[in-house]
């Protein structure tokens, strides 16, 4: 039985790992000093990665759409038109850690069951 072959990472996994641990001061510097064909592949193979798909999006907000429709044809573009769109949006408010409440009490009374188990409305 053959296996499908895994998709191959454009650059090194050391650079790779320097990507994804850089502060977004660095990792613009480490993205501009790589060759544009190279970061629209490397954008394209992260934003397929559930764990490195905001690196991919960041990555593809760098190139141009011909250069995305290129590695990855009609792929490329929904991906440089979503890494567009994600420029304009407006950043994610923290969630208050008191958002959700528990109910007190008895949540629903079933007539009759909870009459024969000795229960009575309160």
């Amino acid at each position: 039985m053959a296996f499908p072959s895994e998709e191959l990472c454009p650059i090194s996994d050391d650079e790779l790992g320097r990507l994804y641990r850089s502060s977004p001061e660095g990792l613009d510097a480490l993205v501009q000093s790589v060759s544009p064909g190279i970061r629209a592949l490397l954008a394209y193979y992260c934003s397929r990665r559930a764990h490195l798909f905001s690196l991919g999006l960041t990555i593809a907000k760098t190139c141009t759409a011909e250069d995305l429709y290129d590695v990855a044809g009609r792929a490329g573009w929904d991906l440089f038109a979503r890494a567009q769109a994600s420029q304009v949006a407006e950043p994610v408010k923290p969630k208050s850690r008191y958002g959700i409440t528990l109910a007190a009490g008895t949540l629903r009374t079933i007539p009759g069951v909870d009459e024969e188990h000795g229960r009575e409305d309160e």
